[in-house]
């Protein structure tokens, strides 16, 4: 279409110079003394037209000449700026294929180039970024030589770079180097100042997956363990982690924080501070009355909280792998003991649910071993027999197969049933 609208232009102007300059007569006259010249117009006209642009022609060939050597100087400067930019893609590329010298001479060529650039008064576009980058690649691959006085130079010079006023660093440029530097500080075992690395990042970069998973890192080197657990929550909100992995993660963090708890008032704190999520973890709540009975807490005080953070799991008894029965059976029989007459309707209200559970679960041999014991605690002799000579005959774990054997053998003697009492123990030491 655009070359049909030229072609119609163009017989447009040939039909009106046609018109114009067929029929003109007109003629231009000059008076040289002695001389006189006449000129068609049409002829005039043509010579100027024809005059004005060779007069273009030739300023045009004029400041081409002349500009010669400017284009020169800026050929040169284009294709340094091409040889620095290629020797940060080689840098980049080196340290990616893990060949660290070839990496660090390379980020090294970048700066050289970059200096020798600014002295020649070429203005590279982003070299204040190009500069931080190449110190942070040198700064890397100083780092996988084990060269920290190399290392901790480049960062300072990376970070300096980036602090200047007036610089068109992005401020993402800083934060990778801050980043970096908690990386290494957590690689040479130094959680502390990885942590103070961190501090120093503004508040969105801090909530960001990578510099959480860093401050995980470091919290757990640095044994602070509630930093960790926190830190370990964000992320799994972030889904950086799978669901199984997150609840691990959260489950050994926990696991920590109630071990790190010397008293039950500390104790009764950290377990307050878990979520609701992490209480219902039935590795959780046993730990914790483990733990409550462990550090010597006050007999009532420590039975009334380890039931009340066991009850959940016990409600979901049915759901639990074997090994968190067993577990749970263990912690809810250190909590049958008979204590004061005040907690006597809590003791027959949790006889109450083992006795259920058991009704429900006839053939657990679990749950036989801890309703028998429980009826033992009661002074429930005949149940308690009959209970316990079950659980005896189908225990997997030795510790409650001994135990239910010397169960046993103490109704025996209760009866003054010796030979009965004498098989029982026999029974206990072969388990």
């Amino acid at each position: 279409m655009r070359i049909a609208l030229w072609f119609l232009a163009l017989f447009g102007v040939a039909v009106a110079a046609a018109l114009f300059a067929g029929d003109n007569q007109g003629t231009v006259t000059l008076f040289l003394p002695p001389w006189r010249v006449d000129f068609s117009l049409n002829f005039l006209l043509l010579a100027l037209v024809a005059s004005f642009v060779l007069v273009h022609l030739a300023l045009r060939a004029l400041a081409a000449l002349f500009g010669l050597p400017k284009q020169a100087r800026q050929w040169r400067a284009q294709q340094r700026e091409r040889s620095l930019h290629a020797s940060l893609l080689e840098a980049l590329s080196q340290l990616m294929a893990g060949r660290f010298l070839r990496a660090r001479k390379a980020a090294q060529t970048v700066l050289s180039q970059e200096a020798s650039l600014a002295q020649a008064g070429v203005q590279v576009p982003q070299s204040d970024h190009l500069r931080a980058l190449a110190h942070l690649l040198a700064a890397e691959s100083a780092q996988a030589l084990q060269d920290k006085a190399a290392r901790d130079e480049h960062l300072q010079q990376a970070l300096a770079v980036s602090a200047l006023r007036n610089t068109k660093t992005p401020p993402e440029a800083r934060e990778a180097a801050q980043l970096r530097a908690a990386r290494w500080a957590l690689e040479d075992r130094d959680p502390q100042r990885a942590l103070e690395r961190l501090s120093e990042l503004p508040q969105g970069a801090a909530r960001r997956t990578l510099a959480l998973r860093v401050r995980l890192k470091a919290a757990r080197q640095a044994r602070q363990s509630q930093l960790a657990l926190e830190t370990a929550r964000l992320l799994a909100k972030h889904r950086a982690f799978s669901a199984e992995a997150a609840q691990s993660i959260v489950r050994s963090l926990g696991h920590e924080l109630l071990t790190d708890a010397h008293d039950d008032t500390q104790l009764q704190r950290v377990w307050q501070g878990l979520d609701a999520s992490e209480r219902a973890m039935p590795e959780l709540a046993i730990h914790a009355a483990q733990r409550m009975a462990a550090i010597g807490a006050d007999e009532a005080t420590a039975r009334s909280s380890a039931r009340a953070w066991l009850l959940p799991g016990w409600e979901r008894y049915a759901s639990l792998s074997d090994s968190q029965r067993l577990r749970l059976v263990v912690a809810l029989e250190k909590t049958l003991h008979t204590g004061s007459e005040a907690s006597a309707t809590e003791d027959a209200a949790w006889l109450a649910r083992i006795e259920t559970a058991q009704q429900s679960n006839p053939r657990d041999a679990n749950l036989q071993y801890l309703c028998g014991m429980g009826c033992v605690q009661r002074q429930l002799w005949g149940k308690a027999q009959q209970l316990l000579g079950q659980a005896a005959l189908s225990l997997q774990d030795p510790t409650l197969h001994r135990n239910a054997w010397k169960a046993l053998a103490a109704l025996a003697e209760q009866r003054g049933d010796a030979a009965g009492a004498e098989k029982a123990y026999r029974k206990a030491a072969g388990v």
